[in-house]
């Protein structure tokens, strides 16, 4: 697995529940160091470890603590790159939902051996969708709920996201758009300078 996922779940426990917390799970894990290298391969196990030991720490099942990680990663101010990459995806959130089967090909962009799901966005019509994750590791359906409901919140839309099952390595999420303009969204610039994300 590449380190940037692990290094994604390292954030997550130690932004949200501090340090304390992030050392304990480390060590349940049986990692090497408490500190992940973002830019190394790990072995798979070493992913499925990390995230049995959050959910014992948490007392949080799998699919809740990738979701709050999904969240985490738009949401969190030390990881506004991310944001800001996932928000040049449209102007509002139905055109953010059309840019979602780019996106494997655009975080390749910026690290190449980056392997994410293959994902296909299907419209039902009367503002609903549905996303389908192909070939990757089981739980980035759950990841993409986190996701798209903080950018949801973040363009001001109200939506109903619901993890349908899992068929033959594929992961789907219902996506309901109940009201496109249903608060002000977040202010989206360029640039931040409150760039302080993870190395």
């Amino acid at each position: 697995m590449h380190g940037l996922i692990n290094r994604a779940i390292q954030n997550f426990v130690r932004d949200t529940y501090g340090e304390a917390t992030w050392k304990r799970v480390a060590a349940d894990a049986a990692i090497d160091t408490p500190d992940i290298e973002a830019m190394m391969d790990y072995d798979d196990e070493v992913t499925w470890a990390l995230l049995e030991a959050v959910q014992a720490a948490l007392t949080r099942d799998r699919g809740e603590v990738l979701e709050n990680i999904g969240t985490y990663l738009v949401s969190h101010p030390n990881v506004e790159r991310l944001r800001r990459l996932l928000r040049f995806g449209g102007v509002d959130f139905i055109d953010f939902l059309h840019s979602l089967d780019d996106l494997p090909g655009r975080a390749r962009l910026a690290v190449s051996d980056l392997d994410l799901p293959e994902m296909e966005l299907r419209e039902h019509g009367g503002g609903r969708f549905s996303l389908t994750c192909r070939g990757g590791e089981p739980g980035w359906g759950h990841v993409m709920i986190g996701i798209l409901r903080a950018l949801a919140d973040d363009y001001g839309a109200l939506v109903m996201l619901e993890f349908r099952d899992r068929r033959r390595g594929d992961e789907i999420v219902d996506i309901a758009l109940v009201e496109h303009d249903y608060a002000e969204g977040r202010d989206f610039r360029l640039a931040g300078s409150g760039d302080t994300g993870h190395g």
